[in-house]
């Protein structure tokens, strides 16, 4: 048992420390984990031949994820969704695998060895992919639903290569201990053909009736119970059971679940079931990352490493050229084309599952095995680098080149007031000084945003404002007024000071996304800062506060003295902030500081009750009338 709980408390130490190491410096999760694997296997050998057997039991991670995955479309997103699964997806796995077979036979692999090498680079990281495309908000993007079809099509695609492999054995290779394998329970294993396909269909249908007949009864049953561990123990009650069902009729467990997860979108549970499940999907895709990083055989890679390396490329250069192939077929436009050339140019976890069936099955020689199994773990490792490649080198060039293609427009008009940035917040600026009469000239460098504007009859003009010439030529010179509300935190921080440095006549007001930005942006020489969300929040308080039954009056003159408190510690708490050391976001002088605001907002609010308290009128809260 003591072993046990070492193990784990390794593993959990290990993804500690570097995954928001890794976040922090800007290389996601997934690369955080593969580095946490690889420092505690290979490099100093904290973990070790536990690693394959762990590497089983957290793919159930996928199975989770495919479920959630599910849980987000409905019957009617799948079906718009089937040109681009068939023909994006069925295209993507045929090429690969047609190309990899050819190359495999090129350096000397018997055929049967080359068409299982192809099968194993066709599919990509369902894992990996996925958990990136969700961290970065890019899976409702035209190229994160393309990615997610392919990948989808590859967890399919899996279910006939398993049936195909067993067929390709070959003479003179040696089959491994079933040991290192999948030894699991199967109800078709010697079926014939015809039995087994209606076994699938059987297994399908079950999972599709009883996920739309029986899943509201008995999660209603269990709510009922008034026991939140009993639906979280049903939610996984859930998935284990499609899982294991799938697993009985050799169909892929993911698949099962993600069947699932497309039953259950429309049902009143989605959310309690996405709310029990998520941590367990999280916790297990990063088990799966580590012990990925920590079965990397880092002997067989110093024997062999040059060899290794160039196949990995070979693997993430040669899919790139047939993605990128399909892109411009399927007109996958710009920067969504690389997102999908780029996110599933690896190979993926299933490879796994395939070497070592290819090995049990005399298909692939187990040395041969061993070698491809680093070109697959290598080719994932590198696979967060690629997304990086994205979001610094490509995303940002087509953005500028979006912008470029189209001309500063020609500012016919000056006026007193200068708006830089009419998104969410910008317009209803624009709006507000429209309404009052009051000659304004707005400016945005996106070209969407100023043509919403125009549609509504808002003056504003398509232009990037942190350029001065464009600022000169909407009157910076003579204006009264500059409203910074930029979507940008660096470029608004910019702008400001630049502004400042040479027309420091003119009256800034900037938006700030927060606290600490609200102080970057007094610094460099604001002279009136807004929080985005201040008084919003201040609204929905003293909404609190009437639904609480305080009386409107009272809650009025509350958030006035909330206010007022603030406004009178702003330039203490501004010069605390001001001390704190660079990398460091809070210090113990300013917490001080805060906790004296709290206390002394307190004792006014009090004050101000006691003061009141025959003035203001009874009243009942609607609450209560309810």
């Amino acid at each position: 048992m003591t072993d046990y709980f070492v193990q784990a408390f390794i593993y959990l130490v290990a993804a500690v420390i570097a995954v928001p190491l890794a976040r922090r410096f800007g290389l996601g999760s997934v690369l955080g984990y593969l580095v946490a694997g690889v420092v505690i296997g290979p490099v100093t050998g904290l973990v070790g031949q536990e690693t394959v057997t762990l590497q089983h039991f957290a793919e159930f991670g996928v199975v989770m994820m495919l479920f959630l995955v599910g849980m987000e479309l409905d019957p009617k997103s799948l079906w718009a969704m089937r040109v681009r699964l068939l023909g994006l997806g069925g295209l993507q796995v045929t090429l690969t695998a047609a190309a990899a077979t050819g190359f495999a036979w090129s350096l000397g692999m018997a055929w049967q060895t080359a068409v299982a090498v192809g099968f194993l680079f066709s599919l990509s990281s369902t894992a990996i992919v996925l958990q990136t495309l969700t961290e970065k908000g890019l899976v409702k993007t035209e190229g994160g639903q393309s990615a997610f079809s392919v990948l989808l099509f590859q967890d399919i695609a899996v279910i006939p290569m398993l049936a195909v492999i067993p067929l390709l054995a070959v003479s003179g290779i040696s089959a491994t201990d079933a040991e290192h394998g999948h030894s699991s329970l199967s109800l078709v294993e010697n079926l014939p053909g015809w039995a087994h396909g209606l076994a699938v269909v059987g297994a399908i249908m079950l999972v599709i009736v009883c996920g739309h007949y029986l899943s509201r009864p008995l999660f209603r049953y269990v709510v009922q119970s008034g026991m939140r561990e009993v639906f979280t123990a049903t939610s996984l009650m859930l998935i284990i059971g499609i899982a294991a069902l799938m697993s009985l009729v050799n169909l892929s467990p993911a698949l099962g679940a993600f069947l699932a997860g497309v039953v259950l979108a429309n049902s009143e549970f989605r959310h309690e079931l996405e709310a029990n499940i998520e941590p367990f999907k999280g916790l297990l895709l990063g088990l799966f990352f580590i012990t990925v990083g920590a079965g990397i055989n880092f002997g067989v890679l110093a024997e062999s490493w040059d060899i290794v390396l160039l196949l990995a490329l070979a693997v993430i250069i040669g899919k790139a050229l047939i993605l990128v192939g399909l892109a411009l077929a399927f007109r996958i436009r710009s920067s969504e084309g690389w997102l999908f050339t780029l996110g599933l140019a690896q190979a993926g976890e299933f490879g796994f599952v395939l070497l070592t069936y290819s090995t049990q099955n005399r298909v692939i020689p187990t040395d041969t095995a061993q070698m491809l199994s680093l070109v697959v773990a290598l080719s994932m490792f590198l696979t967060p680098l690629l997304f990086i490649v994205y979001d610094r080198v490509v995303l940002p060039r087509y953005q500028k080149a979006s912008n470029e293609e189209a001309e500063p427009d020609e500012i016919e008009e000056q006026a007193p007031v200068i708006v830089a940035g009419v998104g969410r917040f910008g317009q209803i600026v624009c709006r507000l000084l429209r309404a009052n009469n009051i000659p304004s000239v707005a400016l945005d460098h996106a070209l969407d945003q100023i043509e919403n504007l125009r549609r509504i009859q808002l003056k504003s003009y398509f232009g990037d404002a942190t350029r001065i010439q464009l600022l000169e030529t909407a009157g910076i010179a003579e204006a009264r007024l500059l409203v910074v509300a930029i979507d940008d935190r660096d470029r608004a921080v910019h702008l400001v000071r630049h502004v400042k440095q040479l027309y420091p006549e003119v009256w800034v007001l900037a938006r700030a996304f927060d606290r600490g930005h609200g102080y970057e942006l007094r610094e460099a020489g604001a002279d009136d800062v807004v929080s985005e969300t201040y008084y919003s929040a201040l609204a929905l308080g003293g909404d609190a506060l009437t639904a609480m039954g305080v009386h409107p009056e009272r809650a009025r003159r509350m958030t006035q003295s909330f206010v007022a408190s603030e406004k009178a510690h702003e330039n203490q708490l501004f010069n605390a902030w001001r001390n704190i050391e660079e990398g460091i976001h809070f210090s113990p002088r300013y917490g001080e500081l805060f906790m004296k605001l709290d206390e002394s907002l307190g004792h006014a609010m009090r004050e101000d009750a006691r003061r009141t308290e025959d003035e203001t009128p009874s009243w009942t809260s609607p609450r209560d009338n309810g």
